[in-house]
């Protein structure tokens, strides 16, 4: 016999918030920063983000632009079929990303 609770709650329509509730919440709000501990939590050197990487959901907006290239490039890019413009933002974000600072690129990856 499983002893799981479960709740649905409507993200559109959620409960209202009880008045113990909001008084906490309301003391939390107003409480400074200085009186926070987060010595529980660790501070984040540069080596936890050596291995971050975007998420896979992350999907940056596209721009519609229209640009000239050498004849012989563009067979290049086109030698393998299809999904030659996705090559092309590749080969472009990949040259920016060494363009960029170390800590301009934490963001690109």
């Amino acid at each position: 016999m499983s002893k799981t609770v479960r709740f649905k709650i409507d993200p559109q329509n959620p409960p209202s918030l009880t008045e113990d509730q909001r008084a906490k919440l309301k003391a939390l709000y107003e409480r400074p920063t200085n009186e926070i501990d987060f010595s529980d939590i660790p501070s984040l050197d540069e080596r936890f983000w050596e291995n971050a990487v975007r998420s896979r959901f992350y999907k940056p907006t596209k721009t519609l632009t229209s640009v000239r290239l050498d004849s012989d490039v563009m067979a290049w890019l086109k030698k393998d079929g299809k999904g030659y413009q996705t090559r092309i933002n590749a080969i472009l974000r990949e040259a920016m990303l060494r363009s960029l600072s170390p800590s301009e690129n934490k963001q690109g990856r």
